[in-house]
């Protein structure tokens, strides 16, 4: 897909996602929190979940991060940094605890230090990632900007994946995520 198409439809996108009204949204965000916390859920017991704060209208909730914290037991959020001159660097990783989310860079919430090397991502069962879209073949459409691909992109996916997409909560599950460049 050329850039200018990529760029259309992200704007397609948003833009439908803006429409959503905030009660349609905070439903969908309860009922992803319902299927993850479900018996039959692929969430284990003992286990490390990497997901991430929800910004705008990306879909998710604080209360899924709570629920993720008490089923599995630990839950890495990340934390997205630059060098000097604005090269993303890897993603780090913190501990989610409730209640200690503090403002980051690009007022992005992240959990305090200490914060793990990218490497901690391989600990994780199941891994939420932020998308605009998902196509069939499990390929990720972000933003645009191109630094949360690249963050993404040096990451080795060995285990499940749930991607989510746009105007809905519409989550895939046990694919790969690959990433598109801008």
């Amino acid at each position: 897909m050329a850039t200018t198409g990529k760029a259309a439809l992200r704007e397609q996108l948003l833009a439908a996602r803006r429409r959503v009204a905030d009660d349609v949204r905070a439903a969908e965000a309860d009922l992803l929190r319902e299927k993850l916390e479900a018996p039959e859920s692929i969430v284990a017991s003992d286990s490390t979940v990497c997901a991430y704060v929800p910004v705008g209208t990306e879909p998710g909730s604080i209360e899924l991060l709570d629920m993720l914290l008490r089923r599995a037991g630990r839950v890495l959020l990340p934390v997205a940094r630059t060098t000097a001159d604005n090269t993303p660097l890897p993603l780090s990783w913190g501990e989610y605890r409730p209640g200690t989310l503090t403002t980051g860079r690009w007022g992005l919430l992240e959990p305090p230090q200490p914060w793990l090397p990218a490497a901690a991502l391989a600990e994780a069962a199941l891994v939420l990632v932020p998308a605009l879209a998902v196509d069939r073949a499990g390929v990720r459409l972000g933003g645009g900007g191109g630094s949360t691909t690249a963050r993404w992109a040096a990451v080795t996916p060995t285990r499940r994946w749930w991607r989510s997409s746009a105007t809905r909560n519409c989550w895939t599950r046990s694919r790969p995520v690959r990433t598109t460049s801008r």
